[in-house]
């Protein structure tokens, strides 16, 4: 392959993914408006039984904590480059070329929305990021509040890799 999509401190990358302002105020204003309305509920109408009251506040805190995370994670960038695999912009390296074992991008794969999932061959770290990615053992979904095209890109490009890398 001699094809790249754009270039990051000077060096090149196949192919990036990221949340766009609007997904990200979508995905953020979704989650803290469940959490807004939760505890709103609780304070404007409080359940009789105090285990319903604690259940719904940790619900609403959850919520609220979630979309804090979601705003910090969603600022980062993807990128698959040549030398290095699938990263974290100017950080760490989810999934090394040589790790990469199977790409699933089919409707029933178990990924995230407008996203993809990929088989590592080894167990690694967990790690996740709210509406990017998230690692769990071998497997690492990529997607959520991203773009489909950006995704279904970086997906194909992933498979034809791997399609080379096996000889056919």
């Amino acid at each position: 392959m001699s094809y790249a999509a754009g270039m990051t401190d000077d060096r090149p990358y196949l192919a990036s993914v990221q949340a766009s302002y609007g997904r990200r105020i979508l995905g953020v204003g979704s989650l803290g408006g469940l959490g807004l309305l939760v505890l709103w509920t609780v304070l404007r109408a409080p359940p009789s039984e105090l285990a319903y009251t604690v259940f719904m506040l940790v619900v609403a805190a959850a919520a609220l904590y979630s979309a804090w995370r979601m705003w910090d994670a969603t600022q980062i960038r993807l990128i698959l480059t040549r030398e290095r695999g699938l990263e974290i912009e100017g950080k760490e390296v989810l999934a090394p070329w040589d790790q990469i074992e199977n790409v699933e991008r089919g409707m029933l794969a178990f990924k995230p929305s407008n996203g993809f999932l990929i088989t590592l061959k080894d167990k690694a770290p967990r790690a996740w990021a709210p509406g990017v990615y998230w690692r769990l053992g071998r497997k690492i979904g990529v997607g959520g509040v991203t773009g489909a095209g950006e995704g279904k890109a970086m997906a194909d490009i992933l498979a034809m890799h791997l399609a080379e890398r096996k000889g056919g």
